[in-house]
């Protein structure tokens, strides 16, 4: 099977009141752990390629290994561009074989956010492939996209119908109280997504895929697993997952995940390396990383998304 775009994910996941995941992948290990996950399931899954990741692991080795996955599998499965920042970024994932991009100039002043997504909207729809866009800020750091919790903005429900309108976009990036990173909320904070925002542009803006990002929880007991064996993660609260599929009932198509699918991939490492120092194998650590991240993503697609057996 090949690679295929959101537009039939995001049809069915609104119609079926559940969300589609959006794992963020860095190297082998992390996509086969994902793709095995959504496969066991039977769900659609998003393999997302932030900026940090194509500078990593260079894209043609990450457009290989994701070619690589689909192979394997019968499900249907979308290559992402996670927070494209300009015009040339998007096209050279384009041009490369991603089937959705993501231009972020949410940064940028309104007309000019409008302007730098429609001209990535027109060469996307000229390639077949599908376009996300953002309105509002998210607190937080993910890559090279930072920042600080003054500067985030809560998405304004009366711009949404004229953002969309005037960029073409296929599906909308909203800010309603999730934040990037692993250090979101602090202990004694009551973290809560305004559903009110969501209902609102979901009235606006009826049927039309909206996306989370910032979405990831980070267990305490994986946190406490890194600094069992060494770490000094901080102790953090994310969104309640509960909060998070209460979102994938409404409009929410796609969640992004990250943050969680990189502690439970550094929790197996440091524990396999703490319980067996000897060991100098990278495909004994690597494995238990693999194998505990797979657990992590089919804990999020059956318990979080409602993804499961919708492929």
């Amino acid at each position: 099977m090949s690679l295929v775009t959101t537009k039939e994910m995001f049809r069915k996941a609104y119609e079926g009141g559940y969300a589609v995941g959006a794992f963020n992948v860095n190297n082998m290990e992390m996509i086969q752990a994902i793709v095995e996950a959504a496969n066991e399931c039977r769900s659609p899954v998003i393999l997302q390629v932030s900026a940090g990741a194509r500078k990593y692991a260079n894209p043609v080795y990450l457009r290989h290994l994701v070619e690589a996955a689909v192979e394997t599998t019968d499900i249907p499965v979308a290559m992402n561009l996670d927070h494209g920042a300009d015009f040339e970024i998007c096209k050279a994932c384009i041009d490369g074989g991603f089937t959705s991009v993501m231009i972020d100039a949410s940064s940028k002043p309104w007309e000019e956010n409008i302007a730098i997504t429609k001209q990535v909207v027109e060469y996307a729809h000229d390639h077949g492939v599908v376009v996300e866009a953002e309105l509002g800020k998210l607190a937080g750091i993910e890559d090279d996209v930072k920042v600080a919790d003054h500067d985030a903005q809560f998405t304004s429900p009366d711009e949404v119908q004229e953002f969309t309108a005037r960029t073409g976009i296929d599906s909308l990036a909203i800010a309603i109280g999730t934040s990037h990173g692993a250090y979101k909320f602090k202990p004694g904070q009551d973290p809560k997504l305004r559903i009110d925002i969501l209902e609102e542009i979901g009235r606006r803006l009826p049927g039309f895929p909206i996306v989370l990002h910032g979405a990831s929880s980070v267990p305490q007991e994986q946190v406490a697993i890194v600094n069992e064996f060494g770490g000094s993660m901080p102790n953090a609260i994310g969104i309640p997952e509960s909060e998070l599929r209460k979102a994938a009932h409404l409009a929410v198509c796609k969640i992004n995940i990250d943050s969680d699918l990189r502690v439970a991939f550094t929790a197996a490492i440091r524990k396999h390396l703490a319980e067996n120092p000897s060991h100098f194998d990278p495909r004994q650590y690597l494995g238990d990383a693999r194998a505990n991240m797979k657990e992590m993503v089919k804990h999020k697609i059956v318990d979080v998304l409602g993804s499961a057996n919708k492929a």
